[in-house]
């Protein structure tokens, strides 16, 4: 199934399921109104989803109409939980050295991850509205699950069976604040500004076999400004989606609606480019012995698609342009 939240009087939109070519939507308000609804009644609600999701696909969905993407929030467009982590081993080290920290410990067998504001993430074609263009402004391009209930202690296994839905995500960074907040011990805070998700969430099944061992195996195409900028593949992701689940559960349950990010797309070679700022800097320092790409201005735009091998966008679209804020009266 493909989930959209169209833009509503409500924060939490409206929910629609969305036909398997993107071109159709019908409203699910007489099955669950919301996805967080959705989610959190699950097991009661997927058969009768399942089933109108089946009629929009053969085009006899009662109230069935035109699909169109910029009208839509985030598909969950706030979430009781988010959490990102550093999934991809790669950008990790490459960040540090960025950041000249010290290796962090037990980085290849422990995940790191960090809690994000989650109260009000941002749709896929929203302008994203930052403060100070001086402040580092990087894009991040990242995959993530929506999961259902999940109790504390949950193994690996058990807790990728809890994963419900696959999102594609932008996830906002002002670089030049990162380093001071790192260094107070408490982590990211006012370096992370909303994230951006693009506007389809769907269930692991409409991916096949590049949904497979926790893992979204498609390529993250960005470009920036129109200009390709990388396109990292999703399997080389160190840690599984079970393994970062339980690794959020050790200690508290989490509710259905967490968020959980796999943090910047990375690959080792150096042909597939990048997903973000930081990492193609890091690699000029390291090859060119400084770094010569500046971060985001005021009017920039980024392009973020996920994309198999025949070009099909099964999240659909990220496109964003980066404005001024307008300063608070």
């Amino acid at each position: 199934m493909k989930f959209a939240s169209l833009k509503s009087a409500s924060p939490d939109g409206r929910l629609v399921l969305v036909a398997r070519d993107g071109a159709t939507a019908v409203e699910a308000h007489g099955i669950a109104a919301t996805l967080i609804d959705a989610l959190e009644r699950w097991e009661q609600l997927a058969p009768a989803l399942q089933e109108l999701y089946g009629l929009l696909n053969q085009g006899c969905a009662p109230g069935s109409f035109a699909f169109d993407p910029r009208n839509c929030a985030a598909p969950l467009p706030r979430s009781y939980q988010w959490c990102d982590a550093s999934a991809f081993l790669n950008h990790g080290r490459l960040m540090e050295r960025a950041f000249n920290t010290e290796p962090i410990p037990d980085f290849e067998t422990i995940p790191v991850m960090y809690q994000g504001a989650s109260d009000d993430f941002l749709g896929p074609h929203d302008d994203v509205a930052l403060p100070d263009e001086s402040q580092g402004i990087d894009f991040e391009g990242e995959f993530g699950v929506i999961v259902g209930h999940v109790p504390m202690g949950a193994t690996a296994q058990a807790a990728q069976q809890q994963v419900r839905l696959l999102v594609q995500l932008n996830d906002w960074s002002l670089r030049k604040l990162g380093p001071r907040e790192m260094a107070t011990g408490f982590g990211f805070f006012q370096c992370k500004p909303s994230t951006s998700f693009a506007p389809l969430a769907i269930t692991p099944d409409e991916l096949g076999d590049r949904w497979s061992d926790g893992r979204v195996k498609l390529a993250l195409a960005v470009r920036w400004n129109g200009a390709w900028f990388g396109h990292p593949n999703g399997a080389e992701m160190n840690y599984s989606f079970g393994e970062l689940i339980a690794h959020a559960a050790r200690t508290r349950r989490l509710s259905a609606g967490t968020v959980i990010g796999s943090g910047t797309v990375s690959n080792v070679d150096r042909g597939a480019g990048s997903a973000c700022i930081a990492e193609r800097r890091v690699i000029e320092i390291i090859d060119q012995g400084e770094a010569r790409t500046g971060f985001m201005r005021f009017g920039d735009t980024v392009r973020m698609a996920a994309q198999d091998s025949q070009g099909n966008m099964p999240f659909g679209l990220i496109e964003q342009r980066v404005v001024a804020a307008v300063p608070a009266g």
